[in-house]
């Protein structure tokens, strides 16, 4: 355990694609929180687009909505599930200079069918922008999306000691500002 946090963390752990990975076990809504902390204390995250996997339920969004309290959010943060991409501004960010700033973009592309949309709907500008994009389903927008800086893997796992389901979590650096993500996260 690590500072109150049911958090453990297994480094070094090799990764079958040769990538630098970080594995944990979240038991609580608050490691789920503590992770997003560190991510929005990194610099490196104001420029970073992040892949989020696992099925309806698993904690996705939960994640997302710690990350953008973290750096900075206010107000309602919804889910772009209908709306396929919903815009922020964390105008406080703790990575960025005094008065500027960060955009942030959600997507979910679980509705995400027809090619064409991504042209139409402006996506391609979008994550060719400055700011953090958060990508929900990425595989089903397979071939379009630019460079991943990290995979980011939430799955479920029932504890059958407790009625509570715990979360296996594992972070993949695919970039050099995912390998700055992970360091972040390994602190």
């Amino acid at each position: 355990m690590e500072s109150g946090l049911h958090v453990t963390h297994i480094v070094g752990t090799p990764d079958p694609d040769g990538a630098d990975a970080w594995s944990a076990r979240w038991s609580s809504e608050d490691d789920t929180q503590a992770f997003a902390a560190r991510l929005a204390a990194c610099p490196a995250i104001a420029h970073a687009t992040l892949a989020l996997h696992g099925d309806l339920g698993a904690g996705k969004t939960t994640f997302v909505r710690h990350l953008l309290r973290a750096l900075g959010v206010r107000g309602r943060i919804k889910s772009p599930t209908y709306a396929v991409v919903e815009p922020h501004s964390a105008i406080d960010c703790p990575v960025m200079p005094a008065g500027e700033p960060l955009s942030i973009w959600h997507f979910d592309f679980y509705r995400f069918n027809d090619p064409r949309e991504w042209e139409d709907a402006g996506f391609r500008e979008l994550l060719a922008s400055a700011g953090l994009k958060l990508v929900e389903w990425p595989e089903k927008a397979a071939g379009l999306l630019p460079g991943i800086d990290a995979d980011i893997h939430i799955d479920p796992d029932v504890n059958p000691l407790s009625d509570e389901s715990v979360r296996d979590v594992r972070m993949v650096a695919r970039s050099v500002t995912g390998q700055r993500l992970l360091e972040a996260v390994r602190s």
